[in-house]
């Protein structure tokens, strides 16, 4: 009986550790994301003219532009940091936790949650965000985030460069 109920716990920990991994196009993503980036662009597509638009619940797009992101792959963590360009900006850190989202029969995505100083979810019961992956090589990232805007479809193109 001892030997059943052994084998039973380990064939169930064996589905659990199974059911919680990540593909390994999820793994090699998440090593090339690892590092420090820095947003050189964010472009909007479907969007008319100069853009004002709040991006990420945070700030205006411009201010996101040179902003500094930093990803650990080990923990999962990450910050981004916006600058205060001139006094045109707010300065901000602003921690969050990443991941891959793997869904059947959909691209791989890019998520992050925002936390606060004791990596507590800001926005918790969220969804967070999600970003289709474009491209991603070892020195160059373009992230892409679908969103409506003012009752139109429209997306934000992040091109990031490895520091």
């Amino acid at each position: 009986m001892k030997k059943f109920c052994l084998a039973i716990g380990l064939i169930s920990a064996v589905l659990l550790m199974g059911s919680c991994s990540v593909s390994k196009e999820a793994r090699s993503y998440k090593n090339n994301i690892d590092g420090k980036w820095q947003l050189q662009t964010l472009i909007s597509e479907g969007i008319a003219g100069n853009t004002k638009a709040t991006i990420l619940n945070e700030s205006d797009i411009s201010c996101f532009i040179g902003s500094t992101w930093t990803f650990n792959r080990n923990n999962s963590l990450g910050t981004y940091t916006i600058s205060k360009n001139g006094g045109q900006c707010a300065a901000v850190t602003r921690n969050f936790r990443w991941s891959m989202y793997e869904s059947k029969d959909q691209p791989l995505l890019f998520q992050f949650k925002k936390l606060d100083a004791k990596y507590k979810e800001v926005d918790e019961g969220s969804a967070g965000y999600r970003f289709t992956i474009v491209s991603l090589t070892n020195t160059n990232m373009q992230l892409r985030n679908d969103v409506a805007f003012e009752g139109k479809q429209a997306s934000f193109i992040y091109n990031f460069t490895k520091n």
